[in-house]
């Protein structure tokens, strides 16, 4: 049985971080999991369909619960129908007040289609794309067929661990359509036409063309090295998509920024940090691929760490509860709820493959404190003083106080790892051969 890393989950008492968490859900006293790597695993002290938090005007909590929508309350899996309130008038206005500098700052961000890399750049050509330079067919066969051959010599000296981070992080970026679909429901942000010149939507579109390289250009380096079971990671990727993922807030643009600068930030350390491990392990061509993926992230994370900037200034309460409350609350990250079928002996599959990108170093506590400390900086949340409530200042304390308290708990996280023998996981993923974890 695997066990969960440290990069999984570190829970504490919420008395221990100097925050309640009253403003924002019913029911205290419950334990916080601060999120590292799979801070979706971080539950609440409620269900989600019990949220009672408030948003305040223009701020981070709801103004009410979700609401039953089943006409018995309860549905056919016996499960609460429930509908999310819309943001606050004031979120959305100022959301929808950001879009010339959208259109100004964000947008410009986005490369132009006729330049920018696609994935068959970093890939053995096809014989259309050796046939360029003349040839017979044979001649053509013959290159691409050394290449493949270079590509799969060098991926055969990739252990299974970082095999198994490349794996996941494809499938989780595989799952795109989803995400597309997170921004679609934010209220002041969503492309109601599916075809609006909004700057944000033309953001929303642009983005997601640009992300859907990641999974195409990952997905087939995978399949080219012959060391993976495809068949088992399409079913993953299958799950995926039709489990869906859930969101703290999923209509409050607030949130939804906020979200998107971490989960861009996690995505280009964790890409960056494979890309390292490739080239330590003699695979350039993978170090390129994660390489070009990471700076994508990297762009991506500007673009939603500037509007969230953005409306730190025109909102500064607000935002700083919202920012206060991703941090307290159950933060879904993407590939929670990956599943490949199999069952994984008590383990979920996402808390087995954290704990892999834990050990391995791909995506670490320690990634987790250093970007909360970025933010906080790049936010100056510490500088925000006019305009706060007393529930914005109590925010800023408890956010501006987390990393140091999140480093104590890395170190205790640690020494009990190390008291402890380390375990293996199975993944389907590589042929169900075992990997150490813990």
């Amino acid at each position: 049985m695997a066990t969960q890393g440290l990069a999984t989950v570190m829970t504490v008492k919420l008395g221990s971080l100097g925050w309640s968490k009253s403003n924002y859900s019913s029911g205290g006293g419950a334990a916080l999991r601060l999120l590292l790597l799979s801070p979706a695993q971080a539950q609440p002290s409620c269900s989600r369909g019990a949220v009672a938090g408030r948003w305040s005007a223009a701020a981070s909590s709801a103004t009410s619960a979700p609401v039953d929508s089943s006409s018995g309350g309860v549905a056919g899996g016996g499960e609460m129908m429930v509908e999310w309130p819309a943001a606050p008038r004031e979120q959305v206005e100022a959301i929808r007040s950001l879009n010339g500098w959208v259109a100004e700052n964000m947008l410009p961000l986005l490369t132009p289609v006729d330049s920018a890399w696609q994935p068959h750049d970093y890939l053995p050509r096809s014989t259309a794309a050796a046939a360029a330079g003349g040839g017979e067919a044979n001649d053509n066969d013959r290159a691409f067929a050394e290449e493949l051959a270079e590509l799969r010599a060098a991926a055969a000296c990739v252990p299974d661990d970082v095999l198994v981070c490349l794996v996941g992080n494809m499938v989780t970026e595989e799952a795109l359509p989803t995400y597309q679909s997170m921004f679609n429901r934010t209220d002041g942000v969503g492309d109601d036409t599916g075809a609006s010149a909004v700057p944000w939507a033309r953001w929303i579109r642009g983005w997601t063309a640009e992300e859907n390289r990641h999974g195409d250009l990952l997905n087939r380096y995978l399949y080219l090295t012959g060391r993976v079971d495809m068949r088992q990671v399409e079913i993953t990727i299958h799950h995926l998509l039709s489990n869906g993922m859930e969101m703290l807030m999923p209509k409050s643009p607030y949130h939804s920024l906020i979200y998107a600068s971490f989960q861009e930030r996690a995505t280009f350390i964790s890409h960056g940090h494979t890309a390292r491990l490739a080239v330590k392990h003699g695979d350039r061509t993978l170090s390129k691929i994660c390489g070009v993926v990471a700076a994508d992230e990297r762009r991506h994370e500007a673009a939603y760490t500037r509007a969230s900037a953005e409306l730190f200034d025109v909102d500064p309460d607000g935002m700083v509860r919202a920012l206060a409350y991703v941090m307290l609350g159950k933060v879904t990250m993407p590939g929670l709820l990956m599943s490949d079928g199999l069952g994984g002996g008590g383990d979920s599959l996402f808390a087995r493959f954290s704990a892999v990108a834990q050990r391995a170093g791909v995506y670490t506590a320690s990634d987790y404190g250093d970007m909360v400390e970025h933010f906080v900086r790049r936010w100056r949340v510490a500088d925000l003083g006019a305009g706060l409530s007393g529930e914005g200042r109590r925010a800023q304390e408890y956010v501006c106080g987390l990393a140091p308290k999140i480093r104590r708990m890395e170190e205790l996280a640690h020494r009990r790892a190390a008291r402890g023998e380390p375990g293996l996981a199975r993944f389907s993923w590589i042929f169900n051969r075992a990997v150490v974890v813990g």
